[in-house]
């Protein structure tokens, strides 16, 4: 049984985010499960720091995209209603040099005002490197 109230295509995710943050750091959208989103991030110039490695501040960008859409798709009417980023923690725990980090999304909670979502973010191997917990909240447009 899903979750979402709403279930776009990859093509309609990955329409979302242009011209904005997510296109500028390459995220791609490359999955939506019943309970789940996946994205994916590449680690290069756009997202590493200057000693090489990828960014915290780009893990926890790739996080707040993810629970923010995630947000949405449960919203049952967009017209009226729209999310909100309150608080996000990442715990980087590896680093990512290269490649692509590999990102999964899910509800920790989903409420009728606030939403948390867990987000998993791995490297081409299948390393952990952070994991982050986005607070969301549904608000009147």
């Amino acid at each position: 049984m899903s979750i979402w109230k709403t279930i776009p295509t990859l093509e309609a995710l990955n329409d979302i985010g242009k011209g904005s943050l997510p296109e500028h750091l390459g995220i791609e959208f490359i999955e939506v499960g019943p309970d789940f989103i996946k994205a994916k991030m590449p680690v290069d110039k756009r997202t590493k720091q200057p000693m090489g490695l990828l960014h915290g501040g780009a893990s926890a960008a790739l996080s707040e995209t993810m629970g923010s859409i995630a947000g949405v798709m449960i919203i049952d009417d967009m017209s009226k209603h729209t999310i909100v980023g309150i608080e996000i923690n990442a715990n980087h725990l590896s680093a990512a040099k290269s490649g692509y980090v590999y990102a999964t999304t899910k509800p920790v909670k989903i409420g009728r005002r606030l939403q948390v979502w867990n987000t998993d973010i791995h490297d081409d191997n299948g390393k952990l490197i952070c994991t982050s917990r986005l607070t969301t909240m549904i608000v009147e447009i």
